[in-house]
């Protein structure tokens, strides 16, 4: 394992991935949508999805026609996403090297995981593979906590954070807010709400890289939780959980 790969996400991704793919939430198309027009994407253009994970993006980017290739640093994800999308090409890398020639690609997507990358290393190695006219673009799906349960959730998540990179943190704008290689990053907001079962909820929850990174006896502990709140939170006949979303958007530009 990649020593750049921070503990949580080496140890936690790894042994995740199964979780990850059935708990993660998909994003909303019209974010995929404006991600893909903003990124002026097309069958002439290549497109890398860096920190890839599953494919939960790039499986989505596919109805734009670029040429798309993944690089994820952690080899369970890996794994999974070969079997997933074994018709898309993925490599072992990460955003602070990127296994790919100069100027190769129009744009670069980060689906979920920019906050784990050390920013200032990172962005100078995604403008040395960016064309002159290449844009980033970034996606978080963040739970939206005006929920009453959803910030139950929160609570019983929270406490297991150990210092874990977060998005909700903002420390993963700042690398943004001091580079001269790109432009300011311009923000889209959309909704989501995710629907499936407790067990989906559960692997959710399961999939969080400090979550998964527990002892078996603590994580046992924790997901019990998980699963009596969603439990007590389902909605009709069939016994679905809604869990919404606030789906954020980024996209900047090359600078030259």
């Amino acid at each position: 394992m990649n020593d750049s790969i921070h503990q949580f996400a080496a140890k936690g991704f790894n042994t995740s991935s199964d979780a990850y793919e059935r708990g993660r939430p998909e994003y909303p198309q019209d974010a995929v949508d404006f991600l893909i027009s903003a990124l002026n994407l097309n069958k002439a253009s290549s497109v890398i999805d860096l920190g890839a994970g599953t494919g939960k993006l790039t499986k989505m980017l596919g109805k734009s026609g670029a040429k798309i290739v993944a690089v994820e640093p952690v080899e369970g994800m890996r794994k999974k996403f070969s079997s997933v999308l074994p018709e898309v090409e993925i490599l072992d890398g990460t955003a602070e090297k990127i296994p790919l020639k100069d100027e190769s690609v129009d744009a670069v997507v980060v689906a979920q995981a920019f906050h784990w990358f050390n920013g200032e290393a990172a962005l100078p190695e995604i403008h040395r593979i960016l064309k002159p006219t290449g844009k980033i673009g970034l996606i978080w799906n963040a739970r939206d906590e005006s929920t009453p349960w959803v910030a139950q959730l929160t609570e019983i998540i929270d406490p297991y954070e150990r210092g874990a990179p977060r998005y909700k943190s903002g420390e993963w704008r700042k690398s943004f807010d001091k580079t001269t290689l790109f432009s300011k990053l311009e923000y889209s907001r959309f909704g989501y709400i995710q629907k499936g079962d407790v067990d989906m909820i559960v692997d959710r929850v399961g999939s969080i890289s400090f979550i998964a990174s527990l002892a078996e006896s603590e994580k046992r502990i924790v997901l019990d939780k998980v699963r009596e709140l969603a439990s007590r939170n389902t909605k009709g006949s069939e016994g679905l959980v809604e869990l919404p979303y606030r789906t954020d958007v980024f996209v900047c530009s090359k600078k030259s």
